[in-house]
């Protein structure tokens, strides 16, 4: 067989399993497989696939077989691209999506800010509530490595500060990682300059009708959001101003159809400069706002 009739029938085989990305995830898994990028590929296809390979080829088929019973192809190859780094992904973490880039570009902007405008800090103090992966926090510290940062994160998963610990470890930079329940082993002893979190937001009414790839795989606790979608928003709203510094900043990412439902939450606790940003498509994905203390 030919490289170009592997990847040609592994497209057809996901095609017939109702797989709509057929050709980028057989491509995405070939590629891994296979570690031939598309130049090698376009000098190679006609080859035939030799002996040595055939267990290589052995396993692209198990991951083809994997991937037509919708498991994601990011747990399949057990890494995914964000902000230009490379993280683990597995059962215990939901996948990070390019919307949540939106939500780390907003946060160094923020530290940046309190760098650039010194407040006699040494360092400014992060906070990243639900890390699952660790892809935000580990970004931000990568991101800001000319700025003095103290970053912590936190989630409730043991499993998910497991892979978050590696993702670190991977991307060679210090995060302070507790094992909490949003707030609840977070040291009041020293507040935070930003918190910034992406919680669950799905409705649980709307989890049925999710994708499977989601619905069937990805980690319900860190999906769920509750009867409206807001509980965790209604909490790290309420408690983290015991955790932020006057003039601290809290970031959300949020649901594409929550920005006014959060926002009011905020004005209601007394948050201020509230902002609703956008994503790339043009759907409300991140909020920004500051506390201004008592």
């Amino acid at each position: 067989m030919k490289y170009d009739e592997l990847l040609n029938r592994a497209e057809s085989r996901l095609q017939e399993a109702g797989i709509l990305e057929n050709t980028s995830d057989a491509w995405i898994l070939f590629e891994n497989v296979f570690h031939m990028n598309r130049s090698r590929y376009f000098l190679e296809k006609t080859a035939e696939i030799g002996e040595e390979e055939q267990r290589k080829v052995l396993l692209y088929n198990k991951y083809i077989e994997e991937r037509c019973k919708h498991k994601p192809v990011q747990y399949i190859t057990g890494i995914w691209p964000f902000m230009g780094l490379e993280f683990e992904v597995n059962e215990h973490v939901l996948i990070p999506r390019f919307d949540t880039e939106c939500l780390v570009e907003q946060a160094v902007r923020f530290i940046r800010q309190f760098r650039k405008n010194g407040q006699g800090k040494d360092c400014v103090r992060v906070l990243d509530l639900c890390t699952g992966s660790g892809c935000i926090a580990v970004s931000i510290k990568k991101i800001c490595n000319d700025c003095l940062i103290d970053m912590s994160a936190s989630d409730i998963s043991e499993k998910a500060l497991d892979t978050a610990k590696r993702n670190a470890g991977r991307q060679n930079v210090e995060v302070n990682f507790i094992h909490s329940d949003l707030f609840e082993n977070i040291e009041q002893d020293s507040k935070f300059d930003v918190i910034v979190s992406n919680p669950p937001y799905i409705r649980t009414e709307d989890i049925p009708s999710l994708m499977p790839e989601v619905r069937e795989f990805e980690p319900l606790t860190a999906l769920d959001g509750d009867v409206d979608g807001l509980r965790f928003y209604r909490r790290i709203i309420e408690e983290g101003k015991d955790y932020l510094q006057t003039g601290g900043v809290l970031l959300f990412e949020i649901g594409c159809d929550q920005g006014a439902e959060v926002r009011l939450l905020l004005e209601e606790r007394g948050y201020t400069e509230i902002e609703v940003m956008k994503d790339l498509a043009g759907l409300d994905r991140v909020v920004t706002a500051r506390y201004p203390g008592i």
